[in-house]
């Protein structure tokens, strides 16, 4: 999926350095969207610390970061500004139990299912996503575009943390290239006085340890009532945007996660976050992309994040807020231009048209809704029945006449929901003779459609007065015919060479 394919071993150090670059990456980013959820900044910071915590100690994906995500925020913002903060944190730990269960009764596997093309498509409009979200630190909190010097400083600021992004690997991989753009940015706004926005600016990050939060609603079906379909969205959104990310993790690390587990951490996670008033979170692409392409490789590396976010929040709070916040953009927009695929234009053309449909689709609502969770269900739908109609013209007849005066149609192609009324319209019981055979060995009946359509065709030929018999079924098939013979009862014909077992026609 990827053209760079980044194969590294796990280290220590790399892992360490990697884990300061993630935190210091993570301070702007809870802080945003813990204003997009209307909560106060550290609820988003507290989230960030135990969510990249536990799942990095216990999750599926090692290397993997998770925290608090503007897909959990934009669920929560209604429930906030409906109920108030206090009915956040139960459905924080409601979302957490249910994915817990969907760990442990294996859900995660399903996102195995997701389609290539959906798979380019989220990652394409997820790294669009990340691009717009950045064009807020180009406007002044009124909403208004900066301009003239402080226009040019800002720029100026985000692409030489580019530069020493993309160049300092060629010179030496010592330490993290992203975290040395960060600090070498920020040593140039300090002793140069150049006047920019800061995390500072933005908010005040210092804070104390996290504290069990004080239930203040009542535990009953009421409370239960408005909480479960949030927490049932955050849950869902969660895990799906959680899988993508360890999906696309695997491919570019050309390892393997372990998606059930993830949900099992993911859902622990959740609940410890809502106990201790967290707002709630996921995995996180843009910090995994950071951790990835600065050699985190462990759990290490995750763990390092947290904590180091945490020592932020304790203890250098103030040096923390100096960082500019062009340099944090700066970081962002290489994360962008890694998590694009490139590749994308130069096989649209010649890939089919429904797969192209299918990205561009996935792109489109991902960038528009904002919804990871939505885009990626539309994108399976569409794929799914694409493929249901590919499939269902596949299916085509054979015919011929055999010794004996029978009629033998030989089935090609899958019987399936899809295919059954073609499979219907072939057959023409008043045009045949008294004896017809249906040939299955290129074939397969896949559901229950097929077995409707068996019925009815039987139906049609008994009115007719003919015969009908059934061919080389699988033993799959025979099984449902014989579950179903209260419906279907037709005759299946005994092949010595395959052991085909009589199911004879009651008359």
């Amino acid at each position: 999926m990827f053209d760079l394919i980044i194969k590294r071993t796990n280290n220590a150090k790399d892992d360490l350095l990697s884990g300061l670059t993630v935190a210091l990456a993570l301070v702007p980013e809870a802080v945003a969207f813990a204003f997009v959820a209307g909560v106060d900044p550290l609820v988003g910071l507290y989230a960030a610390f135990i969510i990249g915590l536990v799942t990095a100690t216990i999750g599926g994906r090692p290397g993997m970061i998770s925290g608090a995500t503007g897909a959990i925020a934009v669920v929560i913002v209604a429930l906030v500004s409906q109920h108030g903060v206090d009915y956040l944190f139960p459905a924080v730990i409601l979302m957490g139990i249910i994915q817990i269960l969907c760990g442990v009764l294996k859900l995660g596997r399903f996102v195995r299912l997701i389609p290539h093309p959906v798979m380019l498509g989220f990652v394409n409009g997820l790294a669009i996503v990340i691009l717009m979200a950045q064009f807020s630190s180009f406007k002044t909190e009124t909403g208004e575009w900066i301009s003239g010097s402080e226009l040019w400083i800002t720029l100026g600021l985000a692409a030489l943390t580019m530069v020493i992004i993309q160049f300092l690997p060629k010179l030496t991989k010592a330490i993290p290239s992203t975290l040395a753009g960060i600090v070498v940015v920020s040593l140039v706004v300090i002793f140069s006085g150049l006047d920019t926005v800061t995390v500072g600016d933005k908010a005040e990050i210092a804070g104390g340890l996290p504290r069990l939060f004080t239930l203040n609603v009542p535990l009953n079906w009421e409370t239960f009532q408005i909480i479960f379909p949030t927490a049932f969205i955050m849950a869902m959104v969660g895990l799906i945007e959680s899988l993508m990310t360890l999906q696309l993790i695997d491919e570019m690390t050309e390892t393997r996660g372990k998606g059930n587990v993830e949900c099992v951490g993911q859902g622990v996670a959740n609940v410890v976050t809502g106990m201790f008033g967290g707002m709630g979170g996921c995995a996180m692409i843009g910090q995994s992309m950071i951790n990835i392409r600065s050699g985190g490789r462990g759990r290490l590396s995750g763990i390092s994040a947290a904590l180091f976010l945490l020592c932020f929040i304790l203890f250098v709070s103030d040096y923390i807020e100096m960082i500019p916040i062009a340099a944090l953009t700066g970081v962002m927009f290489m994360v962008v231009i890694g998590t694009f695929e490139w590749s994308s234009f130069r096989i649209i053309r010649k890939i089919p048209k429904s797969d192209a449909f299918v990205l561009v689709a996935v792109s489109a609502i991902t960038v528009f809704t904002d919804n990871l969770a939505l885009a990626v269900f539309i994108g399976v739908i569409i794929a799914a029945l694409v493929f249901a109609w590919e499939n269902a013209r596949h299916i085509r007849i054979e015919v011929k006449n055999t010794a004996e005066g029978s009629k033998e149609y030989d089935l090609h192609g899958p019987l399936f929901f899809g295919s059954v009324q073609h499979f219907q319209d072939i057959f023409k019981p008043a045009e045949d003779p008294d004896d017809v055979i249906i040939d299955f060995i290129h074939s397969r009946v896949w559901d229950h459609s097929g077995l409707e359509a068996i019925s009815a065709l039987t139906e049609r030929y008994r009115k007719a007065g003919k015969r009908l018999h059934l061919r080389h079924l699988s033993p799959e098939c025979r099984n449902l015919l014989s579950n179903a013979s209260d419906m279907v009862e037709v005759n299946v014909l005994e092949d010595p060479h395959y052991n085909v077992a009589n199911l004879g026609r009651k008359d």
